[in-house]
């Protein structure tokens, strides 16, 4: 039978299969939970991503919205295509864009902003039985990594270490299968600083719970890092962006939907926030 035409449970398990070949270890403690970390205020077309999740009731993946805070590659010969065809021993080769993994963070060390800030100031935390159709990487599945791991195979974590970038020391996880927000995400966690806003209301219709983390909030005397971090377009950009006396989520979000700057530059406004505006200190330098 030609790959197009198999099960989609039939890929999933060949994709699993592949990864479990390449694990060891012991199980993973089922209290260390997925995340996605996203920005919830990126325009999908005409309406806001949070509201697209609202809309659809299930979260995509970048190869339907076409949306990614990291590698995004359509091409068959190139990125992310190529690494997943590695990674999953040629699963989703031919594959739909809708049956293609999902990707995410393993928190195991609990982080309130979710395991991969890097990727969005939001987060969906999956339920725990979301692990078991999981598979795991360290480092990022573009840095051609060497270790893998399934559930009740973590031995990935040992070879887990300090980076010289905190925004990179997370675990990847992909998501086998449909993510239902009603199902499969126990919460969705926002920045406080989309209190009382549209990101909030479209969030109370997503069929999960809604939660708060402690929030990012970057002074201006942490401009001088980001200088020195992403350069000095962007550190005068980040300056231009305060709405009082800290820059955050809500702040990137203006500059956003009124396009002020482009978007890749404003990403890396973000890089900024989200490691020297951290509510998590042992993430900052």
């Amino acid at each position: 039978m030609p790959q197009t035409e198999l099960p989609s449970f039939a890929i999933i398990e060949h994709a699993m299969h592949h990864v479990r070949n390449k694990s060891s270890g012991l199980p993973i403690a089922r209290d260390c939970a997925i995340t996605i970390n996203f920005h919830p205020d990126v325009l999908h077309g005409d309406e806001l991503v949070i509201e697209a999740l609202a809309r659809d009731g299930a979260y995509r993946s970048q190869f339907e919205t076409g949306i990614s805070n990291g590698a995004m590659s359509v091409h068959q010969d190139s990125g992310r295509l190529l690494w997943e065809s590695r990674i999953f021993g040629g699963a989703y080769d031919s594959a739909e864009a809708k049956a293609r993994p999902k990707y995410g963070a393993l928190n195991n060390q609990q982080i309130a902003v979710g395991g991969s800030p890097r990727f969005g100031s939001a987060h969906l935390r999956l339920r725990p039985d979301v692990l078991d159709r999981a598979t795991f990487c360290y480092p990022d599945s573009h840095l051609d990594p060497q270790h893998f791991g399934v559930a009740d195979k973590m031995g990935l974590l040992e070879a887990v270490r300090p980076v010289d970038e905190p925004l990179d020391h997370y675990v990847e996880a992909q998501i086998h299968g449909a993510i239902d927000l009603s199902d499969d995400v126990s919460a969705i966690v926002l920045d406080p600083s989309f209190r009382n806003s549209a990101v909030e209301r479209h969030a109370h219709n997503l069929g999960c719970p809604v939660e708060w983390h402690p929030g990012f909030s970057m002074p201006e005397s942490k401009l001088a890092y980001c200088g020195a971090y992403r350069g000095e377009r962007i550190a005068e950009l980040a300056a231009s962006l305060f709405d009082g006396p800290n820059l955050t989520p809500a702040c990137i979000a203006k500059a956003r939907k009124s396009r002020l700057a482009d978007l890749q530059d404003l990403k890396r406004v973000w890089h900024c926030v989200a490691r020297f505006g951290s509510p998590v200190s042992f993430q900052f330098p």
